[in-house]
C-alpha cells in the first residue's frame, strides 16, 4: 500500500476492545513521536503513558467524550517550552501525528482528544504549571472500522499563488 492509500484509510476510532496493547507497539509508537521533526530540533515534549484504570476513568472525567473512559491507553502530550508561543505546541502535533500513523500502520486504533479540562489533567498527572498540556490522544484495537468521512474537493482547499 502506498502512503496516500494509507492516509486515506486512517480513521480515528472510538471503539476499543477490551486488550492491552502491547509493550513492543507502545514502544514503537513512542519511537515515532520521540523522532518526529521539530523547529531547531528543540524537541520541546513531554509524553505522559496512561494505563493504569483509574487514572484512565479520572482522564475520562475532564472531558465530554464518553469513548475515552473505554481506551486501554491514552497519551497525554505536553509542550516543555514557553506557552506564550505556539511554536511547541505545532511541534507537539507533529510529533502525535506521528505517534497515530505509527499506531495504525501496527493495526492499533487511537483518536485525537483535545477538548478536556487542562488544569483538570494537569492535576490528575502532576504536570508543572510551566507545561502546557497540549492533546490527549487514546489508543487501543478498534472495535469495527468506520466508513470514510467525506472530505473537501482539492479545489476548496488549495490555491495556487494566491489565496
Amino acid at each position: 500500500m502506498d502512503i496516500l492509500e494509507f492516509f486515506q484509510k486512517r480513521r480515528s476510532i472510538r471503539k476499543y476492545q477490551d486488550k492491552e496493547v502491547p509493550k513492543e507497539a507502545l514502544e514503537a509508537i513512542l519511537e515515532a513521536g520521540r523522532i518526529a521533526p521539530s523547529a531547531m530540533n528543540a524537541q520541546p515534549w513531554k509524553f505522559i503513558v496512561v494505563t493504569d484504570a483509574d487514572t484512565i476513568r479520572a482522564l475520562a472525567g475532564t472531558t465530554p467524550y464518553n469513548f475515552v473512559a473505554k481506551a486501554p491507553l491514552i497519551i497525554v502530550a505536553c509542550a516543555l517550552e514557553s506557552q506564550a508561543t505556539l511554536g511547541p505546541r505545532f511541534d507537539v502535533a507533529i510529533a502525535v501525528d506521528h505517534m497515530s500513523l505509527a499506531a495504525a500502520n501496527l493495526g492499533i486504533g487511537n483518536c485525537w482528544v483535545a477538548g478536556f479540562d487542562r488544569e483538570a489533567v494537569r492535576k490528575i498527572l502532576g504536570v508543572p504549571e510551566d507545561v502546557d498540556v497540549v492533546v490527549m490522544m487514546t489508543f487501543g484495537y478498534p472495535v469495527e472500522e468506520p466508513r470514510p468521512r467525506p472530505v473537501k474537493d482539492m479545489s476548496e482547499v488549495v490555491s495556487y499563488e494566491r489565496f
